[in-house]
């Protein structure tokens, strides 16, 4: 059983235990110099604003030579100042009166400023008059002191303050504490997560939760011989809750747990990540039984041999020192690590074998039971409209990662609040939906009307080419609403979860991608470049169905092509060619085929519907949005409801709908028709394709 007494105070700076004679000297000398500075400002003040409590009145330099011109002085005493020289303070033999500032002063002693030359000529004066004179010397000594030992001090204050700097503010992060670790431990009372709040990594939680029994009652598995697993490496996509899962243990665990980023181990200087590795596990040995956990390990665990061109690699060492404190010559029993990372194929193979990570544990996308459940989470402390159904929303976001559920959750609270409603509905939620899955609406976006009728077909391709194909994914939604950087955009909704496809399936989607530009040449009779990103992923489909998959019939179930990875990357970077130049034009040749192919097919499906074609098209230009209920009552033939609209916006809509049909489009209605045995058309038909011909 853990027990809580073992854990350690948090040590301001890395995390460590403190010893309680320890002194924050930084603390002790900010404290001491902000004091002094107080105490010096205090007294150079006082310096600068002391007055003499003489009552003596200034008078000028002229009322003090008719003074002595008339001898009315008795005596006088002459003050050395180191500031304001010489300052003759004369007494009268009796009281005198003149005007200062229009007003009559009496007095019987004044005051006169007066330089040294000037003092040295009234000295004789003074003796010829008989006038009692002393020197008087006004010391100024501390403050002369003082002011000798300011510029010392700021140069004193100056260097402490680029020391501290460079200590990292006073912490033990600094220049001189280098190979510190800076792994952060983590006290119950700042963990508020726990494995209530993960859902849809249920395997992931079985692995961890077993762990943490381990570490609260070692000796359930001890006494069948089990040994307690040295590392856990979570692995998968970004934003499906790795570093969540991590919290949850934290919270769980009960015992002291280190917090790092891989990225802190490596800095400037060489050698600190080795030593910081090691420091951070010697902290680990003293509070173990302890967890440490490593976000983004791949910044340091990455495959060795990159540095080619001779040199230090730092990284290397840093990894070689992690490896060795894993599991080297010296065991450390009680500390578990727990590392996660999205790039699992970069990581050296010694990191990864059992001893050192024992248990990799995918964290892999949710399914739909998972995103309903990551949905649960994320709402709970939201007031939802009772028609919302989580269950329906987590069939329509296939594919979405834990933290895409929680912006979409988020996004719909934002635009139900931005509408002042007291709850979020349906509503907000497909909103928030299509903003994450598609793009934000750009509304504000000009388009002409002959570039919206072009937008309109080209989705409406999309639609109706997946409508009828039975291997494709329903249609979920179609706009012409201008959504990222797309001017329109058809999104699907896949039945069931696919893990695996089949080649039906691959031309389905490669068929009705290529349904958009099939309809811009079936009704304009041209291609646009609004069929780029199609051709593109169409392109990238059937590539992989040639080269990866083995689905050529002419080249078999072979692989052509492997990637050539960097080391420092670990990411492809070039595919090297492992076949002839005769395989690759058959290559070529066999993509070029499935292409045409599904092309063709396309094209026919539309020219088979161009009614339905033209009636989706016409409703998806007055409506902008069509959902698949909508579209499937459009396809049955029945009425959707009017629209509401003001009588600018009927105008222009009466305006839109009047598209004119091309004459390859008639002659294609026409012949159409023909095939459906409808006489009564024969006549004009034939009128016009007179004029056709002509």
């Amino acid at each position: 059983m853990a027990n809580n007494s073992n854990k350690t105070p948090k040590k301001k700076g890395n995390g460590g235990p403190q010893k309680p004679d320890d002194f924050d000297w930084s603390k002790i000398i900010k404290t001491v110099l902000s004091w002094g500075f107080v105490i010096i400002a205090a007294v150079v003040v006082m310096q600068l604003m002391k007055t003499e409590t003489s009552s003596a009145t200034e008078v000028t330099y002229d009322v003090y030579e008719s003074f002595i011109e008339k001898d009315k002085i008795a005596e006088a005493r002459i003050i050395k100042s180191d500031i304001n020289d010489y300052v003759f303070e004369g007494t009268l033999k009796s009281e005198e009166r003149i005007l200062v500032n229009n007003t009559y002063v009496k007095f019987t002693k004044f005051t006169v400023v007066m330089v040294e030359p000037i003092v040295q000529e009234q000295v004789k004066v003074w003796k010829e008059n008989n006038i009692k004179y002393t020197f008087v010397k006004d010391s100024n000594e501390w403050l002369t002191v003082i002011l000798g030992f300011i510029p010392w001090i700021l140069i004193i204050a100056v260097w402490i303050l680029f020391m501290r700097r460079m200590q990292g503010a006073g912490g033990s992060k600094g220049i001189f504490n280098f190979g510190k670790s800076r792994a952060k431990l983590v006290s119950e009372s700042q963990i508020k997560v726990t494995f209530k709040d993960v859902a849809g990594a249920d395997e992931a939680k079985q692995e961890l939760e077993e762990i943490i029994e381990f570490l609260k009652e070692p000796t359930k598995f001890q006494k069948l011989g089990g040994k307690i697993p040295r590392g856990v490496l979570l692995l998968g996509p970004p934003g499906t809750g790795k570093t969540l899962l991590a919290r949850a243990v934290a919270g769980e665990a009960g015992v002291p747990f280190f917090s790092i980023s891989g990225a802190d181990f490596v800095e400037m200087f060489v050698g600190v990540g080795a030593s910081r590795v090691r420091d951070l596990f010697e902290q680990g040995k003293k509070s173990a039984p302890c967890i440490i956990f490593i976000d983004e390990i791949d910044a340091v665990g990455r495959h060795r041999g990159a540095g080619l061109g001779g040199g230090h690699d730092e990284r290397e060492q840093t990894l070689n020192a992690l490896l060795v404190e894993m599991d080297g010559f010296e065991q450390n029993s009680g500390v578990i690590i727990i590392a996660a990372t999205n790039r699992p194929d970069v990581l050296d193979p010694a990191l990864l074998r059992p001893g050192r990570f024992d248990r990799q544990v995918v964290v892999d996308r949710p399914d739909v039971n998972g995103r309903e459940g990551i949905l649960k989470v994320h709402t709970r402390k939201i007031p939802l409209d009772p028609e919302v159904d989580l269950k329906t929303l987590a069939k329509g976001t296939p594919g979405l990662a834990g933290a895409e559920l929680a912006n979409l959750v988020n996004e719909a609270a934002l635009l139900a609040a931005r509408k002042n409603k007291k709850n979020v509905n349906t509503e907000d939620f497909e909103e928030a939906k299509d903003k994450v899955m598609m793009g934000m609406e750009r509304k504000s976006m000009i388009i002409s009307e002959k570039e919206k009728k072009l937008t309109s077909y080209h989705e409406i391709g999309h639609v109706l080419v997946a409508l009828k194909i039975p291997e494709s994914d329903p249609v979920h939604k179609v706009t012409i609403i201008p959504r990222g950087r797309a001017l329109g955009v058809t999104t699907y909704l896949p039945v069931d979860e696919k893990h695996t496809y089949s080649r039906e399936y691959l031309e389905a989607m490669i068929t009705y991608a290529l349904g958009g530009r099939a309809a811009e040449m079936v009704v304009f009779n041209r291609y646009t470049t609004g069929a780029g990103n199609d051709i593109e992923k169409s392109t990238s489909i059937a590539r992989k169905m040639v080269c990866e998959w083995g689905m050529s019939e002419k080249l078999g179930p072979l692989s052509y092509g492997t990637n050539e990875q960097e080391l420092f990357l670990g990411r492809e970077v070039t595919k090297s060619k492992d076949f002839s130049e005769k395989t690759a034009q058959d290559i070529d040749a066999e993509i070029k085929k499935i292409i045409d192919t599904c092309m063709k097919k396309a094209e026919a499906i539309l020219r088979e519907n161009i009614d339905m074609l033209h009636k989706l098209s016409l409703e998806l230009l007055e409506r902008e949005i069509l959902d698949a209920d909508e579209i499937n009552k459009i396809v049955n033939g029945e009425e959707l409801p009017p629209m509401k609209k003001n009588k600018d916006d009927e105008k222009s809509k009466s305006d839109e709908t009047e598209v004119e049909v091309p004459d390859h489009v008639k002659k294609l209605m026409k012949d159409k028709k023909k095939r459906s045995g409808d006489e009564s058309e024969k006549s004009p038909e034939s009128d016009e394709e007179k004029d056709d011909k002509k």
